[in-house]
């Protein structure tokens, strides 16, 4: 089976559902770029036939599934101890009475930091420098260890919240699509993010959702579902 195509419509929605129909996949087991947006259309193009290309590409995930990665309590003990090593350290340079708790799971490591004064600038616009700080912890917990480290990190209950406010976006964004009919683009996101996005939306019945663009911009377009699905 080709594993990327270039599919073509009058519409990104009919793009989209003719590349579906060649690969012979759902939506959900493909990855879709918008190659040319029929909003953008110049003066001397005007006359021509409107035109959308989208690249469709098949998640390799979906082909072959992931084995997923257990941590054995051997691991798990090393990690633990490079993350104590340094959040003890870390957290001397914040404001007093902040905590952190470490717990695991098979696949990952939570790591979660809590403070009665504010934090946000830990967290950064949009969660920026909470995943950064999350990356660099997943780093000091894989050193010298075989098998890739996981660190989940939230501060202050941040991506609880966040979660909850990305579920009314979602929400209040079906209700203008289906009220007026306009696609509507959102904000770049975090790839968890925009899962949140698509799961909260999934069985709509009046709306779908797509993601377009490349990391880090890649961001989710909400329009309406072709009438023939």
């Amino acid at each position: 089976m080709e594993k990327t195509i270039i599919a073509e419509g009058k519409t990104t929605n009919e793009a989209i559902e003719n590349g579906l129909k060649q690969l012979n996949v759902p939506k959900d087991c493909v990855d879709i770029k918008v190659l040319e947006n029929e909003d953008k259309r110049s003066f001397f193009s005007i006359l021509a036939p409107r035109i959308v290309k989208v690249e469709m590409t098949i998640k390799e995930n979906k082909i072959t599934p992931k084995k997923e990665i257990h941590i054995n309590k051997q691991e798990q003990e090393k990690a633990n101890e490079s993350l104590e090593k340094f959040l003890k350290e870390f957290i001397k340079q914040l404001p007093e009475g902040t905590k952190y708790e470490i717990t695991n799971t098979q696949s990952h490591i939570n790591v979660n930091i809590t403070s009665q004064n504010h934090l946000g600038y830990l967290i950064g616009y949009r969660g920026e420098t909470l995943y950064a700080i999350q990356n660099i912890l997943s780093a000091i917990a894989g050193k010298g260890i075989e098998n890739r480290i996981r660190v989940i990190l939230d501060i202050c209950g941040y991506k609880e919240k966040r979660e909850k406010a990305l579920e009314d976006l979602a929400t209040k964004v079906a209700k203008t699509v289906t009220r007026t009919g306009q696609p509507i683009k959102l904000e770049p996101m975090q790839a968890y993010e925009r899962k949140i996005i698509h799961s909260k939306l999934q069985q709509h019945s009046r709306v779908e959702t797509i993601s377009v663009g490349e990391e880090p911009y890649r961001r989710i377009i909400v329009s309406l579902k072709n009438k023939n699905q």
